[in-house]
């Protein structure tokens, strides 16, 4: 695993060296090049004046920012250099949170952090161990291309995860969202068959299948064209709407019923021994 950034995380008066990792693996996505029809030939990507149509070349693209409707403020590439702050390569901790505090909407990309040499590891050990220990999470600050970014260290396993944040100002809020009102009250009975619903359906996280299979499928329908084989296109299922109390209801009994296998499964694990011990006594 490549290291993407290197650098230090500090606290107070406690400074670790490490490096950062990509947490995500891209290469699992299936990507697709745009090809011509006729030549199958790779389409190269061209930057057009939408009012024009010409095509432009890359000296002759500049950025602009629209403050007004069709009124454009240019900035230079000098400009930027401006702004630019300048990378301490350093993590800097601001301070120490409950991990609940922070709502699950400012989480951005993750990243691995690694001890940056042996001498390194015992500190970063002591780190993950003492976050794991508190229940809390580490929020500070880093340069990142030029740009400041708040980033969040949690403990993950035996090393710790770093998640880009984002501002709380980029984070709309759910009232915006049409039909969504704290208005609205349960019906107390509706509440309560719900409720009832979600226990019998409680698991743990690590006993659900989690698996992209529209990537899978993407993957089986490419390799059937590559083969030659005929494709089978798969028709959706129309589900039925059914008022929600007969739904719950159907649904908690939907749940009973797949619990009874494992019930009966312990129940005959349980009954063995003592048959074992009714022969012996017998003989």
């Amino acid at each position: 695993m490549r290291a993407i950034w290197k650098g230090h995380i500090q606290f107070s008066l406690v400074t670790i060296p490490i490096r950062i990792y990509n947490a995500i693996d891209t290469a699992q996505k299936i990507q697709f090049n745009l090809l011509s029809k006729e030549t199958n030939n790779p389409v190269k990507y061209e930057k057009r004046d939408k009012i024009t149509g010409d095509v432009l070349r890359q000296e002759d693209v500049v950025k602009g920012f629209q403050y007004e409707p069709g009124q454009y403020v240019i900035v230079e590439s000098e400009d930027f250099s401006k702004v630019k702050l300048k990378s301490t390569k350093l993590i800097e901790i601001e301070g120490f949170v409950d991990a609940k505090e922070v709502h699950h909407s400012l989480f951005d990309a993750p990243y691995f952090a690694g001890p940056d040499g042996e001498v390194a590891g015992k500190t970063y050990a002591l780190l993950s161990e003492a976050l794991k220990k508190s229940g809390k999470v580490g929020v500070g600050k880093v340069v990142l291309r030029d740009r400041e970014s708040i980033v969040l260290l949690t403990p993950h396993e035996s090393g710790i995860l770093i998640y880009k944040l984002r501002y709380q100002n980029e984070v709309r809020s759910i009232i915006d969202v049409p039909n969504v009102t704290p208005d609205i009250e349960a019906d107390l009975d509706q509440l309560k068959m719900a409720n009832t619903l979600i226990d019998s359906m409680t698991k743990k996280f690590k006993d659900i299948k989690m698996e992209d299979k529209y990537n899978d499928a993407i993957r089986d329908m490419i390799d059937s064209k590559i083969e030659g084989k005929e494709i089978v296109i798969m028709q959706e299922e129309e589900h039925e709407v059914v008022d929600i109390m007969t739904a719950l209801k159907a649904s908690i009994e939907e749940a009973k019923e797949s619990k009874k296998p494992m019930e009966k499964a312990a129940t005959k694990k349980s009954k063995k021994p003592a048959m074992k011990a009714e022969k012996r006594k017998a003989s």
